[in-house]
Formats: structure tokens, sequence, C-alpha cells
């Protein structure tokens, strides 16, 4: 179960990381399309924030302590900040489907650890994730064909 938690709360750093990248770009984004994707890294930062809570929370019902400092997540991430700079819109999602992929690769290994040592409710947790971010990953690059 140790080597599980320490993998939640290396997702758990990407996840923080990750959000702020999103309100960062949020906060950035130009171009003609601004008002669409403003909307969409707001909908997209409100999901992980969610899912930053159901992680910790996950992390405590396995008797594990979720990192909680933004040291502890730089630390831990694999997910690159965002810069405080104004940013196009076709950069901003070239790099959100590059972090998206790093999330999802996060969650099939963690299934994987998981279904190994019998923790199906981690399991089960990371089967929800596992559909979000395929869909999402494909939404995006559908997008990007333009």
């Amino acid at each position: 179960m140790e080597n599980i938690v320490k993998d939640l709360n290396a997702f758990l750093s990407n996840l923080n990381v990750f959000y702020r990248k999103l309100q960062n770009y949020h906060w950035n984004v130009i171009g003609k399309d601004f008002f669409v994707f403003h909307s969409k890294l707001e909908e997209y930062y409100d999901k992980i924030n969610e899912q930053i809570d159901e992680i910790a929370e996950h992390i405590l019902m396995l008797n594990g302590q979720p990192l909680g400092t933004m040291k502890d997540y730089l630390q831990n991430t694999s997910i690159q900040e965002a810069k405080n700079v104004k940013v196009k819109d076709s950069e901003i999602f070239e790099t959100i489907i590059k972090d998206y992929g790093l999330l999802l690769e996060n969650v099939t290994n963690i299934k994987k650890e998981a279904d190994e040592q019998t923790d199906y409710l981690t399991s089960a947790l990371m089967d929800s994730y596992i559909s979000d971010y395929t869909k999402i990953l494909w939404m995006l690059k559908q997008m990007m064909q333009v």
C-alpha cells in the first residue's frame, strides 16, 4: 500500500501544479477565440480542483498522508509550470494535451499497481480518471485538427 500512496501523492502533486497552470492560462489566454478558451480552461481547472480533493481524501482513506504544500508539489511533480505571460490558445492546448497525457499515464500506472495489490477501491477510482482523461485528450486532439 505504501507504493500506492507514494504514487497517489505524485499524482496529487501533478494535479495541483496542473490546476495552477490551467488557471494561469485562463488569465493569460489571447486570441480570436478568447471567450471559448477562457471558459473551457475554467471548466478544466474546476474539474481538476475536484479531483485534487478526491485524491487527497482517498490517500487519507488508505491511512496515508496527502502532500499539502506547494513546496511538496513542486518537488514531486512531472508537470512544468506555466510562465506568467500572455499566450496564444494553440500553444496552450498543445501543452495541455501533453499534460493530460502525463496524467493518463499516472492513473494507468496507479491502476496497475492497485490491481496487483488487490486494492480494488483505488483501481476503480483510477478507471474513472482513465475514462475522463481519454475523452478529454480525444476532444483536444480533434480541436487541434483544424
